[in-house]
């Protein structure tokens, strides 16, 4: 009777807590909603979504243009994967067929450290070590731009990607392997050929949740892209994303008008893109999980 007790009081602890997560994911995404609607009172949705121009303050005539936001937060995300993905894969490769038992004991601890540092770390050495490479190698004034955070948001995805797509490969069946292998291909072949497509929902998600760190994080983009509010021709021009434009502006803000309501409408837009990655990765993730079994 007591035992029954304990079970029904652990299950009805775990069912409020999965409870609690999604109330307050729900109370998230009403108060962005709520508090952005009398933004698109004033501002119409075509000039949200289609104007480049972002320039609340103006004594001419207030913009309200989200493009070059939406652009620079693709571009540094994007440039973050091009380059994370074949390192995360790679690293992730290495440590589940390759590295022996002593340097996966010395390297894991090394990437979950990683996965610690603070992100006004990360952007505090974007702006005095990256920044002046990337400034001398290709001749331009200051490398505070899309490219420095694209750098920067790779070194804080790899911990994740890495991580995530370890699993993934290590929990592809031996037989498959030993199949590879005994029909004559490589170690190399088996892991190219076999072992990475057999887990590629795995890493498939891996790469998504990385995204979504990657669209997600503030401070490093603050410091590192320059936060030039204009659409960028290329990742040598500093870029504003969708976070950096809120934690600069909404400190500042008046309360309750027309530009304080569009960063929130700016806030759902970026909920919206963070929770479709996140949401598509972990379907994905539980597709491979069942495949597995």
């Amino acid at each position: 009777m007591v035992k029954r007790f304990k079970e029904k009081m652990i299950h009805g602890l775990f069912f409020f807590n999965g409870l609690l997560v999604v109330i307050v994911l729900v109370g998230i995404f009403a108060l962005l909603v709520f508090t952005s609607v009398p933004a698109f009172m004033e501002i119409s949705l075509k000039e949200f979504f289609t104007s480049t121009d972002w320039n609340p303050t103006s004594y001419v005539k207030s913009s309200y243009g989200i493009v070059s936001m939406l652009v620079s937060t693709f571009m540094v995300t994007v440039g973050a994967l091009i380059i994370a993905i074949p390192l995360g894969i790679g690293t992730a490769a290495y440590l589940s067929d390759i590295a022996s038992a002593r340097v996966r004991e010395i390297a894991k601890p090394v990437i979950e450290i990683l996965a610690g540092i603070p992100s006004v770390v990360i952007g505090f050495l974007g702006i005095v070590l990256v920044g002046p490479v990337i400034a001398k190698v290709f001749g331009i004034s200051n490398g505070l731009n899309a490219l420095n955070g694209a750098i920067l948001l790779a070194i804080m995805a790899l911990p994740t990607i890495i991580s995530i797509s370890e699993d993934a490969l290590g929990s592809v069946p031996k037989s498959f392997t030993e199949a590879s292998l005994a029909l004559g291909a490589s170690h190399w072949q088996t892991i190219i050929k076999v072992k990475i497509p057999a887990a590629i929902s795995g890493i498939f998600a891996a790469c998504m949740l990385g995204m979504g760190r990657a669209v997600g994080e503030t401070m490093t983009v603050l410091m590192a892209t320059g936060c030039a509010p204009a659409m960028p021709r290329g990742f040598l021009d500093s870029v504003r994303t969708m976070t950096s434009t809120i934690a600069i502006e909404l400190g500042e803000v008046p309360y309750y008008t027309t530009h304080y309501y569009a960063l929130f409408g700016v806030g759902l837009v970026l909920f919206i893109i963070t929770f479709t990655v996140n949401m598509v990765s972990d379907i994905v993730l539980h597709k491979y999980k069942v495949k597995v079994r």
